[in-house]
This record gives structure tokens, sequence and C-alpha cells, in this order.
């Protein structure tokens, strides 16, 4: 298992870029824009450690972060076969709450309710049962 990122949610894509790019000195390592889902992810890593990123997604029409509650989306891990790491957590009694229906990304969550992605490493796998038809269960 390989660490990927943490997502933090941003409201402002232009002073969370002066803070994270200007002022604490990290570089853009890639940005994605999703014109049909309306939102950007901009990818950032300290200098000469760009494997462990910050993923800032940014929601075009806005998004209410509160008082900072909901600034904070999700840990990400790389693994070689996700229906295998996938079916090893259901055996530990995880619930799987997004499966990896796609063979490609799944998500779980902790005691404390952080939410894990979990993404299968290079291509999706061919989508198999059970996860093919399993239902989302719960919020990720």
């Amino acid at each position: 298992m390989k660490y990927l990122h943490t997502m933090l949610r941003i409201s402002d894509k232009e002073s969370s870029l002066n803070f994270f790019v200007n002022a604490l000195g990290l570089k853009e390592v890639r940005t994605i824009d999703v014109e049909e889902g309306r939102f950007s992810l901009i990818f950032l890593a300290a200098e000469g450690n760009e494997e462990s990123q910050i993923e800032l997604t940014h929601n075009w029409d806005g998004d209410d972060l509160g008082n900072g509650s909901r600034n904070f989306g999700h840990l990400a891990y790389e693994v070689e076969n996700i229906y295998e790491v996938c079916k090893k957590l259901q055996d530990k009694g995880i619930t799987i709450n997004r499966p990896p229906r796609d063979g490609r990304m799944a998500f779980v969550k902790s005691p404390d309710n952080i939410s894990i992605e979990i993404l299968q490493k290079g291509e999706a796998l061919e989508p198999t049962e059970p996860w093919l038809s399993m239902e989302n269960n719960g919020s990720w």
C-alpha cells in the first residue's frame, strides 16, 4: 500500500494557492478541471517529495465549509489489488462504504468516521462480483 494524498476542500482557489504555494512553498504538481462536475482538483507537493501530495478540491459553484468542519475530505492509498484489499477489510468487519464496482476506487471509514479512499494501482481491474452489484453503504 502506498500513501497518495489527503484531500482538502477549499472555498477560494486564488487565496488557497497563494497560501499553499506562495507562502508555504508547495508546488503545483497537476490540476484537473472537470467541466461536467464543475470542480477542480489541484495536487500540491513539497519540492523533492512529489509523491506525498495534498489535493485541493474547489467546487466552482461554491461550497459551504462552515468553520472548517467540511474542509477535510479523505486520505488516499494506492494498492496492488483493490479486490483483495477490500475482501481483507470486509473479513475484518470493516464496512465497504463505496465498493470497487469499477475495479478502480473504493471508500471505507475509520472508527472516527475519517474517509479512506482505496485506489487500484495502474489500470482498473475487470469489474467482478460481488463488488459489481454491491450497493453503497452510508456516506464516504
